[in-house]
């Protein structure tokens, strides 16, 4: 199978198995057993399906610059593990994303709901009903940015859990952006901003800038995820509420 169903299916794969998982475990060991289990699975399959490439994971050890000059794949088994812990909560993803020379070539999301959004087979964004915008911010790592831009902008701030959920929120017209301030690393963005652009929506830094897949130093620290029409107002308002 080609890159973006692979990346798919494998995204699809390990959200199912920490599905199930759910019911032989609880608590902290829950999150335990799905970080290492999901994360044994996506790079069992990966050695399996493209052995010559790189794989790093949240859940692994650091990758060389050898290995992020050729094809890479950047993974989070488990993004969300607070929200996965909590059965009330449906708010949790898988992350799988392939760069290429520290190009994003493929990626898929999946949801715990059930639903993987891939570069396979990218959804255009459906138009915007929202009046006023409404924001996807983190439920547990609330930045005090968001709070500063919903008092300079008319925007409705909306809690989500894992970074896919949110940027899969723009993708789908819940919200018009998802904006994160602080502590990310690359296997948080690269499976979602590979499928916010294939759907054509904006991802960058806060100031506009791409996120370098490149990087040995895995943190990226900042996203913003939105629809292409407000990235300039967004921005705009960024950049001033960051050189305060």
């Amino acid at each position: 199978m080609d890159d973006h169903l692979l990346a798919s299916t494998l995204a699809s794969s390990a959200r199912d198995l920490l599905s199930r998982l759910r019911s032989s475990y609880s608590g902290p060991e829950l999150g335990r057993e799905g970080d290492r289990q999901a994360h044994d699975l996506l790079v069992g399959e990966l050695a399996a399906h493209r052995p010559d490439d790189a794989v790093l994971s949240e859940e692994g050890t650091p990758v060389g610059a050898e290995a992020r000059s050729g094809r890479l794949w950047i993974i989070d088994p488990l993004d969300g593990t607070r929200e996965y812990c909590d059965r009330s909560r449906d708010d949790w993803a898988v992350h799988v994303a392939l760069v290429e020379g520290g190009e994003l070539t493929a990626g898929a999301v999946a949801l715990s709901s059930g639903d993987t959004h891939s570069t396979a087979d990218p959804t255009p964004l459906p138009p915007s009903v929202a009046d006023p915008m409404r924001v996807a911010v983190s439920r547990s790592h609330r930045p005090p940015l968001v709070d500063e831009l919903a008092r300079v902008l008319d925007v409705e701030l909306v809690p989500m859990g894992s970074a896919g959920v949110k940027t899969v929120a723009v993708c789908t017209g819940l919200v018009d952006a998802y904006v994160h301030d602080g502590g990310q690393y690359q296997w948080d963005s690269a499976a979602p901003v590979a499928v916010a652009r294939a759907a054509g929506a904006h991802a960058s830094h806060l100031d506009g800038r791409a996120v370098d897949y490149r990087s040995p130093d895995p943190r990226t620290e900042d996203l913003l995820v939105c629809r292409p029409e407000v990235a300039p107002v967004l921005l705009d308002a960024l950049a001033g509420l960051v050189a305060r």
